[in-house]
């Protein structure tokens, strides 16, 4: 008896491991299938596959539905794609023609104002351009490369002297406004591209400076952190709603808040693209006393970029 209910026991066993393999080949067979309609699917275009009244046919209807979600996705990324390129050649057709004569007329009027007063502003508007150009000859090369064209090389770098030239880029406009820098910078050391990483601290004072009221000030510090060093630019103007503080970072993007005032929306997309290549984040906070704080992150130590 006991010999018997073994035998039956094995015999279970045996037929389950047979109706096992049996439903693997077969699930194999219908996978296969479905495979080869995709790969036609991909090859011939969804439309031009036929497909059998099974359930086959209702999974590969589902992927030919994917397929043409994907294509319109592709063709509206495209087509955001030439929108961006063109914006950018306008912008850069628009500003380089003034440009180049305001750095032509700087020119001259360096030759002829050698010292005092007037020769430093002269100096200050020659920085400025130079820095304009600088801009302008990459956001050229955005037109093609997007991202690729923020070429970084991190080297160490005193965070206080980004703030001072970043600062010393905003001045004129902050005279301007009778508004006052008052900085609060250690002599701490971060890994930083330091053109680049200007160019993205400036622009947050740039900002800072455009939305500020006139007779004002903006704060601007570095703290040491065991990782970081924080670069902090503090101001009391119109601030950014809590809703648009992620979205502000977007290429492009303008608060509604702001239309009226000029500008194109690059600025903080470039912001978070230089320091996150650096490995480093940038945060935005509410001001308490009123306006915005925007806190840049570098890095302490060095990482591999790109």
């Amino acid at each position: 008896m006991e010999i018997c209910m073994s035998v039956l026991i094995l015999l279970c066993i045996l037929f389950c491991l047979l109706v096992q393999q049996h439903y693997k080949r077969e699930m194999e067979a219908v996978y296969q299938g479905l495979l080869l309609k995709l790969d036609r699917a991909i090859t011939l275009g969804a439309g031009e596959v036929s497909y059998d009244e099974s359930m086959d046919a209702a999974v590969c209807e589902r992927l030919r539905r994917i397929l043409e979600i994907s294509g319109m996705h592709k063709e509206k990324a495209q087509k955001e794609r030439d929108m961006v390129q063109s914006l950018i050649s306008d912008i850069t057709h628009q500003v380089r023609t003034p440009l180049t004569n305001i750095m032509l007329y700087t020119g001259l009027l360096q030759e002829k104002e050698k010292d005092g007063e007037t020769a430093v502003l002269i100096e200050k508007i020659s920085q400025a351009s130079l820095r304009l150009d600088f801009f302008m000859r990459q956001l050229v090369k955005s037109s093609c490369a997007e991202r690729e064209m923020i070429a970084l090389s991190p080297k160490l770098t005193k965070a206080g002297e980004i703030v001072g030239m970043a600062c010393q880029a905003q001045e004129l406009s902050a005279m301007k406004k009778n508004i006052v820098f008052v900085r609060e910078v250690t002599e701490d050391m971060c890994f930083a591209d330091k053109k680049w990483t200007i160019e993205a601290v400036a622009n947050v004072v740039e900002n800072a400076v455009k939305y500020s009221p006139e007779n004002s000030r903006i704060e601007v510090k570095t703290i040491p952190y065991e990782s970081f060093v924080l670069i902090e630019v503090k101001d009391f103007g119109i601030g950014i709603k809590e809703e648009e503080r992620g979205l502000v970072f977007g290429r492009f993007y303008r608060s509604e808040d702001v239309k009226d005032l000029p500008g194109f929306g690059i600025g903080l997309y470039l912001v978070r693209e230089i320091i996150s290549g650096e490995g480093g984040y940038v945060k935005i906070k509410e001001n308490p006393e009123g306006g915005t704080i925007v806190q840049v992150y570098l890095s302490r130590f060095p990482v591999s970029v790109g």
